[in-house]
């Protein structure tokens, strides 16, 4: 258990909800419901072996705090998980209803080893070591099947060292999910390049044979889409979206699509993700409270590279 104030909440609770569920007990000396909730709070802290952490704040001492939270009575509880508020409570529950409020949320001891894999596959990945990396996603992968970020992390990694096969077998579930997610599905993109230049004799070839037969046929579309696969799969992105350009705007619609799908495929695979607390940039935390001044924030070069061709597609689809 955490005493909190604001000059340890960013650390205490935004930061370390990104690994750890952080439930905020907001409280007040005065309250009597509070201090029977107290020991409840802190006795499952101990019983639930690091599945949580508890922290508490005086509501009275830190009304900033409690404001930016919306307190409104005590006590009040509110469970935090990646930076940012998922479910709270307002009074003081039996042990046994703050037990199925915490089990609503939070992981089971696989899916906690799951994570632990994960993250120390991120670590792996930026040493260096792709092997023990992949050995330990696909150990993540195993204790925790329906954690998309695992998958999707997985997927990418086998597709970059040219695992193909395995990359296929891994995707395959996430192809038939209705909606489809867009980020899964330029990986299937990516991968049908790679394996088009692998099992095709097309993939040997060099940019001037496949710029000799579009010369002479303008519409030589099934041409373009090889060159552009082999211009993905070779990691020149910008390249292979201007030649998917030339058949948009010559056929939006030739062959189901495919060449403004596999464009914004790219776009997908060139977007970097989204950082896990968005307000971190304007010097806020998940509670909305200023901490520091606006960041300035400098254009990000390949931001607006993406955001150049998301243009041209839609000039091109007008």
């Amino acid at each position: 258990m955490i005493d909190v104030t604001m000059a340890n909440f960013e650390a205490d609770v935004i930061a370390a909800s990104q690994t750890t569920p952080v439930l905020v007990d907001f409280w007040a000396d005065w309250c009597g419901p509070c201090k029977s909730l107290g020991p409840i709070l802190e006795k499952l802290e101990t019983a639930y072996e690091g599945r949580f952490q508890l922290v508490k704040i005086n509501a009275d001492t830190e009304q900033q705090l409690a404001g930016a939270f919306g307190v409104k009575s005590l006590p009040t509880c509110i469970l935090l998980m990646g930076g940012r508020p998922v479910d709270g409570f307002m009074g003081a529950l039996p042990e046994g209803k703050v037990r199925e409020f915490l089990d609503k949320h939070l992981p089971s001891d696989g899916e906690i080893t799951a994570q632990a894999d994960a993250q120390e596959a991120e670590q792996l990945m930026q040493a260096g070591d792709v092997d023990a990396a992949l050995h330990k996603l696909q150990e993540a992968l195993a204790l925790n099947p329906s954690d998309e970020e695992t998958r999707y992390n997985f997927v990418k990694l086998l597709i970059s060292v040219g695992h193909l096969e395995e990359a296929a077998a891994a995707l395959a579930p996430m192809l038939v999910q209705i909606p489809l997610q867009l980020r899964f599905d330029a990986l299937n993109y990516w991968l049908q390049a790679l394996t088009f230049v692998s099992s095709d004799a097309r993939g040997g070839w060099t940019l001037e044979q496949f710029d000799e037969l579009i010369a002479k046929n303008k519409r030589d579309f099934e041409t373009r889409l090889a060159k552009a696969r082999t211009l993905i799969a070779a990691g020149h992105m910008e390249a292979a979206m201007e030649e998917l350009l030339e058949i948009i705007m010559r056929d939006k619609s030739w062959s189901d699509d495919v060449a403004r799908k596999t464009y914004v495929a790219i776009l997908e695979l060139l977007t970097p993700p989204k950082p896990k607390t968005d307000d971190a940039a304007f010097g806020k935390t998940a509670g909305g409270i200023e901490l520091t001044g606006k960041a300035a924030v400098q254009e990000d070069p390949v931001l607006e590279m993406i955001s150049r061709y998301r243009r041209k597609l839609s000039m091109a689809l007008n």
